[in-house]
């Protein structure tokens, strides 16, 4: 996992020409770009070429792993500037690879009628233990995998997918509190970017829980997403993240999402799909 500054690091983009931006990674083992980090620098992309007017959906398919160890070129169109709304089409690319196509959305605000589901009523984040602590006796598994830092903090209300393999049976919700680990800036398009990479990991948890499984045992990969982004978050306190996996068929998961702030308003809903490869063969 990157530490927090270096996630915000790579969501600065350099402008390379009309339209063009370089979005630098950083490396690790596998060399692997992870779907949620690619998708929210498609945002910062997108979100530079729309002056004024904030992301309201996002919709992605990630067409191919990228490697780590270079940058990727995020090549914005501009689809359309209307009186409300703008659309810009992202393609991320390495050499001559398409790594992800999205499509983004901005609008102004405007006066309208204004309603949302009501929030679970769940414990609050200083009642509940750190993850790092659930999780303390697995220290030892997986080269430290569950208790290593991490660019945001969690604290879990249902059983994390550790303790859940574990259960009779898998819970039917994955919701958490979190926030990033240390201080970030009040800018609305770096806190969707923010809000965009946590969702293209966190929502794993759910997808790997009903499959009785956890992220280290089992092969995955981020392959469509979509977020629909209803105010901006304050990401100086905490975000509460309500998941459910619906549906799991043919190696793939259905994972989606509600996130609520502290006052129970609702920030952002999202869904992906994961892909889980085919079945090892003897």
């Amino acid at each position: 996992m990157l530490p927090l500054a270096d996630v915000l690091s790579t969501l600065d983009l350099t402008q390379s020409g009309d339209g063009i931006f370089v979005a630098e990674q950083r490396d690790n083992a596998s060399h692997h770009i992870v779907g949620g980090h690619i998708t929210a620098q498609a945002l910062m992309a997108a979100g530079r070429t729309v002056p004024g007017r904030l992301p309201h959906s996002l919709h992605v398919y990630l067409l191919r792993a990228g490697d780590a160890r270079y940058p990727v070129q995020m090549e914005v169109t501009s689809l359309r500037d209307g009186g409300s709304l703008s659309t810009r089409k992202v393609i991320a690319r390495q050499g001559d690879e398409e790594l992800l196509e999205a499509l983004i959305s901005f609008s102004v605000p405007m006066e309208a009628a204004d309603y949302q589901q009501p929030a679970p009523e769940v414990p609050g984040p200083e009642t509940l233990p750190p993850v790092e602590e659930q999780l303390q006796a697995f220290a030892d598994e997986a080269g430290g995998y569950w208790v290593r830092p991490q660019w945001i903090e969690r604290r879990y209300i249902d059983p994390p997918p550790r303790l859940a393999i574990d259960l009779p049976e898998p819970p039917e919700r994955t919701r958490m509190w979190w926030r990033p680990a240390e201080p970030v800036t009040d800018d609305p398009i770096v806190n969707s970017a923010l809000l965009t990479y946590f969702a293209g990991t966190a929502l794993l948890d759910t997808t790997v829980t009903m499959r009785r499984a956890t992220q280290v045992s089992v092969f995955s990969a981020l392959i469509d997403m979509a977020i629909w982004f209803h105010r901006p978050a304050d990401l100086t306190d905490w975000v509460l993240a309500d998941q459910v996996s619906p549906s799991g068929i043919n190696g793939r998961g259905l994972g989606s999402a509600t996130l609520y702030n502290r006052a129970g308003q609702l920030v952002c809903s999202t869904a992906q799909e994961m892909y889980f490869g085919r079945a090892r063969r003897d």
